[in-house]
């Protein structure tokens, strides 16, 4: 069985939510997937500045797999769970849900292991403080 859906609710604090919006889409209108992947950078970015106290940068994205597509107008909303801290690295798991135009049920979209390393203002590498 496949873990990615084996969760019917959100796993992990809500970081980020965004209006998909018409911009966002290919031409037959659901939304790229390379945006949705930039919503989940960016909630992950929230999460991992917060555990570092500071600034970070992505430095990889690890399983990404598109379950289901979004539609415009969709409250796409990512929740963000620390997977791992360490000496200069974050792993934070990104998943992202929207509400079925339907019937309002949560539907799991999409999931992402980001890594984030800890940078200091010259940009280098950092320890993460305890």
């Amino acid at each position: 069985m496949n873990d990615i859906d084996a969760n019917p609710t959100p796993q992990g604090e809500l970081s980020l939510q965004q209006v998909a919006m018409p911009g966002d889409t290919n031409p037959h209108g659901d939304v790229f997937g390379g945006w949705l992947m930039s919503q989940m950078d960016l909630g992950g970015y929230v999460t991992a500045c917060e555990v570092a106290g500071g600034r970070v940068a992505t430095v990889a994205v690890e399983g990404m797999a598109f379950l289901t597509p979004v539609h415009v107008g969709a409250v796409v909303s990512c929740y963000s769970d620390v997977l791992e801290v360490g000496r200069s690295s974050v792993r934070v798991m990104v998943e992202v849900w929207i509400n079925s135009r339907h019937d309002g049920e949560p539907i799991k979209v999409t999931e992402g292991t980001f890594i984030y390393v800890a940078i200091d203002p010259d940009k280098r590498t950092r320890q993460i403080q305890d």
